[in-house]
């Protein structure tokens, strides 16, 4: 159903000029019947002006006639040709009224300290403030940072609840695909690490080790082998210096003292 402009106003010129029910004018206007009732009574919305939806083009007399002869029929508000061409308005930033904008240190230091999963940008959409501000804070180089103490937004009226546990919602999920995806990773490495039992590669087996007594024999056998190398290849002191001249040497002395 296309949204009317000031539903409030119109309810009030349905109330004063037809003779519709508080169910069908709460229908066509948005509002509850309990709503349009106080309308009627004069505590809702007393100072409001009516605003004709025939002249504003929002509603034709021909449809007001058809609702008015059948209680249970609902009225449809006239849609213009061009209104589905007509692009939707951009949201722009949060307005923070001037009394609150003291307090949204304390909003960021609360989210900050429960929600660190919840990305700068996230902060600065919800609550109205700057990226500088939350790194300032969060880095405790704010210029009133002895006395910022976390309060929940929500308490401090600078965002509802909803709009709070839809980013920290989004906010986990992203965590969780972000793990999800690190997890996989080190999956895919240590899978590339696996033994060779489980790839089918061969495995060679070791030499089994020989005995004690097989050691001690190879040992006793090798130092013999090197005793009798030694006794066989080692010269005398004959085979180099040849045989003892010493009688030889004294006959010598002798005949050389005569």
């Amino acid at each position: 159903m296309t949204a009317i402009l000031m539903p409030k106003a119109t309810a009030v010129w349905l109330v004063d000029n037809t003779s519709l029910s508080f169910e069908q004018i709460a229908g066509f206007c948005g509002l509850h019947a309990l709503e349009v009732k106080g309308i009627a009574d004069g505590d809702v919305a007393a100072g409001v002006r009516g605003a004709d939806p025939i002249s504003n083009g929002q509603l034709t007399r021909e449809e007001i006639e058809k609702a008015e002869n059948d209680p249970d029929y609902r009225m449809v508000a006239v849609e213009h040709e061009f209104a589905d061409k007509l692009s939707a308005q951009k949201k722009g930033p949060r307005y923070t009224p001037l009394s609150r904008r003291q307090e949204r240190p304390d909003a960021i230091a609360w989210l900050v300290r429960n929600h660190p999963e919840i990305p700068d940008s996230q902060i600065a959409k919800l609550i109205g403030t700057t990226k500088a501000t939350i790194q300032a804070v969060r880095d405790r180089t704010h210029w009133n940072s002895q006395n910022i103490k976390p309060v929940d937004p929500v308490a401090l009226g600078l965002c509802q609840q909803s709009e709070l546990d839809a980013i920290v919602q989004k906010a986990a999920e992203k965590r969780a695909r972000q793990e999800a995806a690190a997890a996989k990773l080190r999956g895919d490495e240590g899978a590339t690490l696996a033994p060779a039992s489980e790839t089918g590669a061969p495995v060679e087996e070791p030499a089994p080790a020989d005995s004690s007594e097989d050691l001690a024999a190879q040992a006793a056998a090798f130092s013999g082998g090197q005793d009798e190398d030694d006794d066989d290849d080692t010269p005398s002191a004959e085979d180099v210096f040849g045989p003892s001249g010493g009688d030889e040497d004294d006959d010598d002395e002798d005949d050389y003292r005569r």
